[in-house]
């Protein structure tokens, strides 16, 4: 199978063409600045133009079976003007998908995400039963995104991660990693609430098990490790692979808030507070098996940073 990976010098993307081509298939990766990104197996490797405005993708369909779409806006943050969301996120992919659908691809897989489902908090476990109510500008374009593919026509199968976390990782988790790493106690013993996680090995085995089962076409799943943890636990996995105990005092989470707010940190607390825990039972009982356990791939993070 000839596979397009869009955003494949990203965090996922360099790590899902290793993989694609491991697993026997032909990949064309797409980048926005081919000169400047090498992988460690031979690809061929195409330029896509800036996603902020409209692109042509007929000629990177060419002799195309299966799409994975990674590329658009991968963070939240206020710096982002919500037009731009919706013009890289939403109207890029659903150029995308119309174009694969007049290729006659077979396969689409859109990496969506939690937050076209949910704000960053929940108050129950989450499934694809739930109605979406997404919380930001992010999340939005990445709902309406969702729904221009299930519009296009393509055969399209739809996943939405959570915090995705892997070696090399950006954003809130390698904050919470550089956190954990820290020489001295933290005031987490309090944090048990629980959050899912998804290791970037666990996704990839997502995509490359839908790209393989015809019976996901036309579905949208929900992707985590399947067991969810606390603030606490995951911090005490990381400081297991540095060769520390969890080091951790129990101070009243409100407190922690406060000053926290105080220093001027206050945005650190969205990623300490709060539940957000998914169910990802659907795509396990459609035959999806993770490859590893979050505690031990949490220490092997911790071990890196020794």
């Amino acid at each position: 199978m000839r596979v397009l990976v869009t955003g494949a010098s990203g965090f996922i993307g360099n790590a899902l063409v290793t993989a694609l081509g491991a697993a026997g298939h032909e990949v064309r990766a797409a980048l926005r600045r081919p000169g400047q990104f090498d992988f460690p197996i031979r690809v061929e490797i195409v330029r896509h133009a800036d996603l902020a405005s409209p692109i042509d993708w007929m000629p990177l369909l060419v002799s195309v079976d299966a799409v994975v779409h990674l590329a658009g806006i991968a963070h939240v943050g206020s710096d982002v003007p919500d037009a731009l969301y919706d013009r890289v996120n939403h109207l890029a992919t659903a150029e995308l998908a119309a174009a694969a659908k007049r290729a006659g691809v077979k396969r689409f897989v859109f990496i969506s995400s939690i937050r076209a489902q949910s704000g960053p908090t929940a108050d129950h476990v989450l499934t694809e039963a739930d109605d979406p109510r997404p919380t930001d500008a992010y999340g939005r374009s990445k709902l309406a995104a969702e729904a221009a593919v299930r519009a296009s026509g393509a055969p399209f199968t739809i996943l939405r991660p959570v915090l995705i976390y892997g070696s090399g990782v950006k954003g809130n988790f390698a904050a919470l990693a550089r956190l954990a790493a820290l020489p001295l106690p933290l005031p987490f013993a309090a944090f048990r609430n629980m959050r899912s996680l998804l290791g970037r090995d666990n996704l990839i085995t997502a995509v490359l098990f839908v790209l393989g089962n015809t019976a996901s076409s036309g579905e949208t799943y929900l992707v985590a490790d399947p067991e969810p943890l606390s603030v606490a636990d995951i911090i005490a996995a990381v400081r297991q692979g540095l060769g520390r105990s969890p080091g951790l005092l129990n101070v009243p989470p409100s407190l922690v808030h406060m000053l926290l707010r105080i220093s001027g940190r206050e945005s650190l607390w969205s990623r300490l507070s709060g539940d957000l825990v998914v169910a990802p039972d659907k795509l396990i009982h459609a035959g999806w098996r993770p490859r590893s356990d979050t505690r031990a791939a949490l220490a092997r993070i911790g071990h890196e940073r020794n």
